[in-house]
């Protein structure tokens, strides 16, 4: 056998065998708001990294955190112990989610991977509570949720789960537009139901779940006994306006998910904020939740995370997230009658943009004019980070609106 040793060496995600290694989305480095490609160019990121980035690339308060825990805490478990970072990280986690309703963190390297701690933790509280037989989760129809085996089963797209034998068997999912099939299949199999899952914002297509959905959760909640979870993977740290976007509904999750800007995007990081109420069943019966992972909650990312909450604070993100806001919502109103846009939705700084092209071609045309937005199928996204100048937004506005202008 002859070794090819100029093959392309990177097995590229998502991406055909054949389109691995272009230039021109081959990154060789960033900071602040843009991106270097290989290709000698660079563009404004509206993408921030994968929604990660929320306060920008090369944050120092961020860097310097993370290089000063090599030099003194590279490497401590928290298999059968804790360390001291990983308390730290917790309470300021805690600090911003709400000490009054979550009572601990448990940390993971990912959402797709706390989505698959999740799903364990929600049905070992049902066992503890005596009942077994609650083992379905509840997720909505075109959601995202990982691509781990466990989350792959829940996030609700068809990508190919039958090829991988995925077992969906303890999964359902229903319409995040409004009530009915949550309440017919609580009807049909509401003893059986662990828990239900709800991304604020579908991932796909930034669809935000419906009030009404929102509205009668809380009563169906106390009436079928399953617990709530909001994934906020993508929601999180100021992305929609708030520090997270279920601090704004008229209830409060049982368990909470959080990634993305969890670190600003440094470190691959996550965290499973969960109550009172759950940990004390845990408490009550002294029981271990059977979970681990050799790089959860690692001292560096723990730094990572104690320095992002501190220079979200110090920034005051949320506040500017509430002003970006606004800016989004005239450029949309403003681009909403374009023939080519059908819809835009969303909240916050997380929107998504329908077209009645496929999004490929708007998604070209902007990386033409200097931008890098993220496409759907016949949708584009964007998500700027949190501390975009002004310039920087009327480099966006500018840029959509001529590559509209020319497909």
């Amino acid at each position: 056998m002859t070794v090819n040793t100029d093959r392309y060496p990177l097995w590229e995600s998502l991406v055909q065998p054949s389109r691995y290694g272009r230039p021109e989305v081959h990154g060789i480095g960033c900071e602040g708001n843009r991106v270097h490609f290989a290709d000698g160019t660079s563009a404004l990121d509206v993408m921030s990294g994968l929604w990660n980035a929320n306060l920008g690339y090369g944050n120092k308060a961020v860097t310097e955190a993370i290089t000063d825990c090599l030099n003194t805490a590279s490497y401590l478990p928290l298999f059968r112990g804790g360390h001291h970072l990983a308390e730290q990280a917790a309470r300021a986690l805690l600090g911003v989610s709400g000490p009054d309703h979550f009572g601990r963190i448990l940390f993971s390297t990912s959402g797709g991977a706390a989505n698959d701690v999740m799903m364990k933790l929600v049905r070992h509280y049902q066992a503890l509570r005596g009942e077994a037989n609650r083992d379905v989760v509840v997720g909505l129809r075109n959601s995202w949720h990982g691509l781990t085996y466990g989350s792959f089963a829940l996030t609700g797209q068809p990508l190919g789960q039958d090829v991988y034998r995925i077992d969906r068997s303890k999964v359902r999912h229903v319409s995040h537009e409004d009530v009915t099939e949550l309440v017919e299949l609580l009807a049909r199999e509401g003893d059986k139901i662990a828990a239900v899952i709800l991304e604020p914002v579908l991932g796909t297509g930034a669809h935000p779940v419906s009030d009404e959905l929102l509205g009668a959760i809380e009563d169906l909640r106390a009436q079928y006994g399953f617990l709530v979870v909001a994934d906020e993977v993508a929601t999180g740290f100021g992305r929609t306006g708030s520090y997270f976007a279920s601090q704004n509904w008229p209830f409060k999750p049982d368990v909470m998910i959080t990634s993305k800007g969890l670190t600003n995007g440094t470190c691959a990081a996550s965290a499973i904020v969960v109550s009172h109420d759950v940990c004390e069943m845990f408490e009550r019966t002294d029981a271990v939740l059977f979970h681990g992972e050799t790089q959860a909650g690692s001292p560096t990312s723990c730094a990572a995370i104690i320095a992002t909450i501190a220079e979200m604070e110090r920034l005051d993100a949320v506040a500017l997230a509430q002003k970006l806001t606004l800016k989004l919502d005239a450029l949309l109103e403003e681009i909403s009658s374009h023939p080519l846009v059908v819809e835009t939705r969303g909240l916050g700084c997380f929107r998504g943009i329908q077209l009645s092209v496929p999004s490929d071609v708007l998604t070209a045309a902007c990386r033409r004019r200097g931008l890098i937005v993220q496409p759907g199928t016949d949708f584009i996204m964007l998500v700027p980070s949190l501390t975009y100048t002004a310039d920087e937004f009327e480099e966006l506005a500018s840029g959509l609106r001529a590559a509209l202008d020319e497909i």
